[in-house]
């Protein structure tokens, strides 16, 4: 057994307390993370933006994380990992604070500050708690184990939306942009002030759980872990940490993997309801288009019950992830190629586009891709699995910058359609633009069939 999957010293009927600890601050980290998409419809309409400034929701949040991984190792090396997991929520809380003064002032920019400060607590909750899920027990089973914090952390995506709908979002039939147009121009700004401050409460009540849980952690008997191993690196400089791990081409591989898988997850959750909305997907109660994120969520869930089930025992990590790059790669084919007047009934919806469905099924393509890169990158790190750690979290940036491209190719073909008066007989941009997910999909099965078995980039390494 190496030092890293004997860190923790914990016999198998003692990480139950870890793993309780562990599902709790995913379930966390998936409620504040999937609450973005329903935002991004509302703060369109609340703050008056187009639809591409709109996707600076997903590029504020998700940034925090290439800008803050690195410093976040940093910050875990002086204070240690539990330490570290209690400032990340921390940090989260204080960002949920913010929400507060920004729906008061109805300021965008503030808004996109507030969701940098809760991604950047939000880098540093990934960066320490990550790692205790590789080293809790033996590492082929790794995906497995991950797959189970990945359900409580969709299941909270599941719930985020439904939860932010009920409670600020539930009177959105109220302030549509038809309705608000035909408004003077001091009706519409108390109109959306109010709209705006709906958020005010929520957040704050968040922001004070999340600050409880931070003493809990501090609190609880949560371990601590050393990974510095093979070589006893801490005495290197971070610099020095960085360039050696990025002679590891697993590592470096899995980042670019990681980085366009999150394109693809971050997409097919945030995007679908901006789709929904613009294909008419109101449903029976009028704002059902901003639920439609959990549908994507339930999809993850199925996939990661399918990995708790199957890994390692029936289907090896590679395995999973291979099939996930395939079915990525027919779902883009054939969301871009169909109709989108091919509906489906279900209740409280009379029209529901098949399209939008299989948007939301490319959360059962991407929901075991985490789970399989994570453990595949770190493998054979050593000393270096601490800043590799760091490292991955960078490759979140695929959240930041594709929702931004998203919705300027969707912009761009929506104005060619208008100025073609082609609207009725052309697809959608929206629809159109899910072709920038296949180089996702093909990157995702290249690492999952070769990628991650480098182990060297075939140049003389210098000491």
């Amino acid at each position: 057994m190496s030092n890293i999957e004997s860190a923790l010293h914990i016999e198998k009927r003692s990480t139950i307390i870890p793993m309780i600890i562990l599902t709790a601050l995913f379930f966390i980290l998936g409620f504040v993370t999937w609450l973005n998409g329903p935002l991004i419809p509302f703060f369109q309409l609340a703050c008056e933006l187009t639809s591409s400034q709109a996707y600076f929701v997903t590029f504020a949040f998700y940034i925090a994380y290439f800008v803050m991984a690195v410093p976040s190792s940093w910050v875990i090396e002086k204070v240690g990992y539990k330490n570290g997991i209690s400032l990340g929520l921390l940090i989260i809380a204080a960002g949920a604070f913010m929400f507060y003064p920004a729906a008061e002032s109805r300021t965008f920019l503030l808004f996109l500050i507030a969701l940098f400060v809760m991604g950047t607590g939000l880098a540093i909750l990934q960066t320490a708690s990550n790692p205790y899920v590789v080293v809790i027990g033996p590492r082929e089973s790794a995906a497995a184990r991950i797959s189970v914090l990945g359900i409580a952390n969709k299941l909270a995506g599941f719930v985020a939306p439904l939860i932010l709908t009920a409670l600020v979002l539930s009177n959105m039939q109220e302030f549509t942009a038809d309705k608000i147009a035909l408004l003077d121009s001091v009706s519409k700004s108390n109109a959306l002030n109010t709209l705006a401050l709906q958020l005010q409460r929520p957040y704050l009540y968040m922001g004070l759980i999340i600050m409880v849980l931070a003493l809990l952690v501090k609190l609880s008997p949560l371990p601590e872990i050393d990974l510095d191993e093979d070589g006893n690196v801490s005495h290197l400089s971070i610099f020095k940490q960085v360039r050696n791990a990025f002679r590891r081409p697993q590592l470096v591989l899995g980042v670019i993997t990681l980085m366009l898988y999150l394109a693809a997850e971050v997409l097919a959750g945030d995007s679908i309801g901006a789709f929904g909305k613009e294909l008419g997907v109101y449903g029976t109660e009028g704002n059902f288009y901003l639920k439609l994120t959990s549908f994507t969520m339930s999809a993850m869930v199925v996939g990661y019950i399918l990995g708790i089930t199957l890994i390692p025992k029936y289907l090896s990590q590679v395995t999973a992830l291979k099939a996930s790059g395939i079915l990525g790669l027919i779902l883009v084919v054939v969301i871009v190629l169909i109709s989108p007047k091919i509906m489906v009934q279900l209740p409280g919806i009379p029209n529901l586009p098949v399209v939008i469905l299989l948007v939301a099924l490319l959360g059962l393509a991407n929901a075991l891709c985490w789970p399989a890169i994570w453990p595949m990158a770190l493998e054979d790190l050593g000393g270096y699995t601490k800043i590799g750690s760091a490292i991955l979290i960078m490759g979140i940036i695929g959240g930041a910058i594709f929702p931004l491209f998203y919705g300027l190719i969707t912009e761009n073909i929506n104005a060619s359609n208008i100025a073609n008066g082609t609207v009725e007989t052309s697809k959608s941009g929206n629809q159109i633009a899910y072709l920038m997910l296949l180089p996702s999909y093909v990157m995702i099965l290249f690492y999952a069939i070769k990628g991650h078995k480098y182990r060297s980039w075939k140049i003389e390494e210098r000491n």
